[in-house]
């Protein structure tokens, strides 16, 4: 996407990607159609007398969906129709002639719904040998300091990642899937060959779709773009709210951050290369719907949605670089958690949003969603970002320093994408480049996915909370100096504040409002193994102590089971009534990687017997 620089220091980065409702300057129109998610709950009478069965059809669950409808029309004094099932008690409504606000509010305290709430539309908000790592491409349009953000951290780049360090431990596990939600993703480019897996298009509505078909299993990207005639058609579905734009190819770019190729002789670098890619669309023209974007948060991590093929290859990881304006909604709160608990256990990162220092919008803003801000290469907060309490980490958006929009941009993010302005050219695979940039939290947000992807390739036993607790313990902290604003402006660069309505550019950012701190991948796989050391050396202690000078306090005439309950490893010796424990997670109660003992002459508190390491010497890994 090709960008004015000029604007990132004068007037700030206003994107339609990741959490902006429109360009700078225009207003939505008012609605015509109202959409509202509602859920209903578990005892309704509705959803009894309107069950659906476990081996429904799509034109049965359509059915179905439609009798429901039927059944708060007289609610909402209005005539219903039905939109997509999400799950088996949540489901689209539609209505013309008013708003979605107005709708979901008649529809509030409905005694068989649990909510109803307003279906918006969000925005696309080892060294390897890949050209693109180490330097510029051969054509010249560079940037010089080629994948800057994924080597270690020097004087200059300070909040670059150090994937680098990292991949010399790990990297991305092919059994570990990581789902794209976004506009589709090409899955043709040279850097991603063999990576992307079947998807699914969720896009229901046809004008957003922009495919002819809406929802079908057809997970790449027609194409987003917006004509001058779209734009500035009265009463068209994309009057004057997005902009006239080229194709961004937004899911694309997304999917090679995380996963593009490494050590194939050509074009970048994927932070988690190695890892697989579930496209999922959700996004198209001018963005997408929340019920869209739900649906296919529940179907990439494997829970069946009425209607749908099941995916055969749930996600560890969701990347949503997507959002707009408001509260986390409970339609988004109930998705979250649930794709989070077991058996699917499925992470879900989002971008902040670019709207230049305003709150954290949905769903980064979304309890259990680790919600990511941008940082330019000197470590400060970059001034299209977003911040706020709900961010999670801070990693790279990319930044160009120089206001020249002849000049190349400094520090871009480098990724795949297509040459096609409209639809895909055949064969047209390129990467963003120095003119041709990709800078946002858009592309700050794969980068920690990509992140959680490694860290899981490592330990894919953690669930999604112990991924963010690790990638938040480790995060290295903020700077407070050795950032400027330009030779142009000598303000000094001030500290970050809370949103309050108003912007803010570039400042220093505090762990209250950006995040745990500055990503540190390479710190965060090592930690992640060292978690492996420890829980292979607490086994070597529990056998230890069974067979030594402890016996007698932990006598085992026959094999003993291992259990957990965190943050500890543990054994019980039924004998003495003696737990043996070691604190395998993080806990302010209890000291990581410590010796506890309980019961028995013990007493029934745990008490402190020494490290891991005073005991047992762990195994060379």
């Amino acid at each position: 996407m090709n960008i004015v620089r000029a604007g990132l220091l004068a007037v700030g980065l206003v994107l339609v990607f990741a959490g902006v409702a429109a360009a700078a300057g225009r207003g939505l129109p008012r609605e015509t159609t109202a959409r509202v998610i509602v859920a209903f709950k578990p005892e309704a009478a509705l959803l009894r007398a309107q069950a659906l069965s476990a081996n429904a059809g799509k034109d049965q669950v359509a059915a179905l969906a439609q009798r429901r409808a039927d059944g708060l029309a007289a609610r909402a004094r209005v005539v219903l129709s039905a939109g997509r099932l999400l799950g088996r008690r949540a489901m689209v409504l539609r209505a013309s002639g008013l708003d979605s606000d107005t709708l979901a509010a008649r529809l509030s305290g409905h005694p068989d719904l649990l909510y109803a709430v307003p279906d918006r539309r969000r925005r696309i908000a080892a060294v390897p040998n890949d050209p693109l790592f180490s330097a510029g491409p051969a054509s010249g349009k560079g940037p010089t300091v080629g994948q800057w953000y994924a080597r270690a951290p020097d004087g200059v780049t300070r909040s670059a990642v150090n994937a680098l360090g990292a991949w010399n431990y790990v990297t991305g596990s092919p059994s570990l899937v990581v789902a794209v939600l976004d506009t589709g993703v090409l899955a043709g480019h040279v850097d991603l060959a063999g990576v992307v897996l079947p998807g699914h298009d969720m896009v229901t509505d046809l004008d957003t779709a922009n495919d002819g078909n809406g929802r079908d299993t057809d997970a790449s990207d027609p194409g987003d773009w917006i004509t001058a005639a779209e734009d500035s058609k009265v009463g068209g579905p994309f009057y004057q709210i997005c902009g006239v734009a080229d194709s961004s190819w937004h899911g694309t770019q997304v999917a090679g951050i995380i996963a593009g190729a490494a050590d194939n002789g050509v074009g970048m670098a994927g932070i988690a290369h190695g890892v697989r890619i579930l496209p999922v669309r959700v996004l198209g023209k001018c963005g997408g719907y929340d019920s869209d974007i739900i649906a296919g948060m529940y179907w990439a991590a494997g829970v069946d949605q009425p209607g749908l093929p099941a995916s055969l290859t749930p996600a560890r990881v969701l990347n949503l670089s997507l959002g707009g304006d408001g509260a986390c909604s409970q339609a988004y709160v109930e998705a979250v958690a649930s794709i989070a608990a077991p058996p699917y256990n499925a992470l879900v990162v989002a971008a902040a949003g670019n709207s230049t220092g305003h709150a954290v919008g949905t769903p980064a803003n979304c309890p259990g969603v680790i919600g990511v801000a941008g940082l330019r290469h000197a470590g400060s907060k970059v001034g299209f970002s977003d911040l706020g309490p709900e961010v999670g980490i801070a990693a790279p958006g990319g930044n160009c320093i120089n206001i020249d929009a002849a000049s190349p941009c400094l520090y871009p993010i480098l990724t795949t994408s297509n040459s096609g302005t409209r639809g895909p050219v055949a064969n047209g695979w390129i990467w963003t480049d120095a003119y041709n940039i990709s800078v946002g939290t858009s592309f700050a947000t794969p980068i920690v996915a990509g992140a959680a992807a490694l860290v899981l390739s490592a330990r894919p036993d953690l669930s999604p909370a112990e991924v963010i607790a690790l990638l938040k313990r480790t995060a290295r902290s903020f700077p407070s100096s050795g950032a400027d604003n330009g030779a142009d402006d000598p303000t000094p660069v001030a500290m970050c504040h809370a949103p309050n309505g108003t912007g803010q550019l570039q400042c220093y950012c505090t762990t209250g409002l950006c995040g745990a701190g500055m990503l540190d991948i390479g710190a965060a796989v090592l930690e992640a193994q060292r978690r492996v050391a420890a829980a292979d050396s607490s086994q070597q202690l529990f056998d230890f102590a069974e067979r030594g000078i402890y016996s007698a306090y932990f006598p085992a005439p026959a094999p003993v089971e291992t259990q957990t309950s965190a943050p500890f490893s543990y054994r019980y010796y039924p004998g003495t009534g003696v737990y043996l424990g070691v604190v395998v997670q993080s806990d302010s109660a209890y000291v990581l990687d410590g010796v506890y003992v309980m019961g028995g002459s013990f007493g029934s508190v745990p008490l402190y017997a020494g490290q891991l390491t005073d005991f047992i010497v762990p195994r060379p890994h």
